[in-house]
């Protein structure tokens, strides 16, 4: 086995806060020292990643962090045909300007959680806020499962607020979700972060393979759909029983073990007996504002143009009536292109990073994609 240094939490996982009464009692001073051997024990020896079961975990949390999301806004044909105004072929308000909808029940909802998810980051354990979230996501996602063959065509209104609030919901848990694991994967190795993120993009990837599948294999519309959700109920099952395994392996067991130590006897060498405290905010961002002003960046060019204007894009030779440049021309062009481009992107950081996070040359790259 390899020996490696003990893993220690990071910053955005773990906030400890130091009091100012360093006075201990002998029973402290024992569970101390039975801490302290015990923690001499867990990080003498590291164990392996065997069969990479551990980095696979974190790849499929990654993707069910995003997938809820992907495959709301993928299923376009289905929302088309359930917001239709009176037949298949009339489109309407709702269905004309349903992404932008979208994308507003998604983002608000996102920020107030990420907030939220900020202040309980110490209060509720992330065992907790991540079987929560990944539960409401699955409740959510088997509830529109059920309204896919539900006739809704004298309801139209009422079903495109059901979905609009299904969607907030689903994006508020998303994360929660996906900052809890994150802040996990901060005890772990930089491999598994990079998983997580790998796996955020192969969650669009697959959504969109799925959407191009179930449109080639099922004629009717509500077939296809309702095949589409079941995919998406199916993984999201994989990432509860997934998440539940990960304490099990050996090579989990032990960094949260370091990472466990590390946190108590921190708490105890600064006098912290109270409540867990919100982390600070003003050394956090001095240290991440520029990587953080960078994603912002980033993120807000693409949550721009994606999905509302890249699915309003027809082709050229769409009058030709081959299915290429009407059927499948927005799943393949749009949604696919993009994902599997974004999980190349996203991958390919395994092997390349450069610029560095300290470069200058980073915020300049980011400055010339928005413009």
């Amino acid at each position: 086995m390899d020996r490696r240094a003990p893993a220690h939490p990071s910053l955005n996982s773990s906030y400890i806060p130091i009091g100012l009464d360093n006075s201990t009692s002998s029973e402290d001073e024992e569970s101390e020292d039975q801490t302290r051997s015990s923690a001499s024990l867990a990080v003498r020896y590291t164990p392996d990643d065997r069969y990479c079961l551990v980095y696979f975990i974190f790849f499929l949390m990654g993707i069910g962090s995003l997938l809820p999301w992907n495959f709301f806004i993928t299923a376009k044909s289905y929302w088309l045909y359930k917001l239709r105004n009176g037949t298949e072929e009339q489109r309407s308000d709702l269905s004309d300007y349903f992404e932008s909808y979208l994308t507003f029940a998604s983002t608000v909802p996102s920020v107030l959680c990420l907030i939220l998810n900020y202040i309980l980051v110490n209060r509720l354990s992330p065992h907790l806020r991540i079987l929560s979230s990944l539960v409401v996501i699955l409740l959510v996602f088997v509830t529109t499962t059920v309204l896919v063959k539900v006739d809704v065509s004298r309801c139209r209104v009422e079903f495109f607020a059901v979905t609009l609030a299904s969607v907030a919901v689903v994006s508020g848990a998303s994360n929660i979700f996906c900052g809890s694991v994150f802040g996990i994967s901060g005890h772990f190795p930089m491999r598994n972060s990079q998983a997580l993120i790998s796996g955020q993009a192969m969650g669009g990837t697959l959504s969109a393979v799925a959407s191009i599948a179930d449109l080639a294999l099922s004629e009717d519309v509500t077939d296809s759909a309702l095949a589409y959700f079941l995919t998406a109920d199916v993984f999201i099952l994989l990432c509860i029983f997934a998440y539940l395994l990960l304490p099990r392996l050996a090579f989990s067991r032990y960094y949260m073990m370091a990472a466990t130590f590390t946190i108590q006897g921190e708490r105890k060498a600064g006098g912290a007996t109270g409540p867990a405290q919100t982390p600070p905010l003003r050394p956090i961002l001095n240290k991440t504002w520029v990587l953080g002003l960078s994603v912002f960046c980033v993120f807000c060019v693409s949550i721009v143009v994606f999905p509302s204007v890249v699915s309003g894009i027809q082709s050229v030779n769409m009058d030709n009536g081959s299915p290429w440049t009407n059927t499948y021309f927005v799943p393949l062009a749009g949604f696919l292109l993009y994902n599997f481009a974004d999980f190349c992107g996203r991958q390919s950081t395994a092997w390349v990073q450069v610029p560095g996070p300290t470069s200058r040359l980073l915020p300049a790259l980011v400055v010339c994609r928005l413009l």
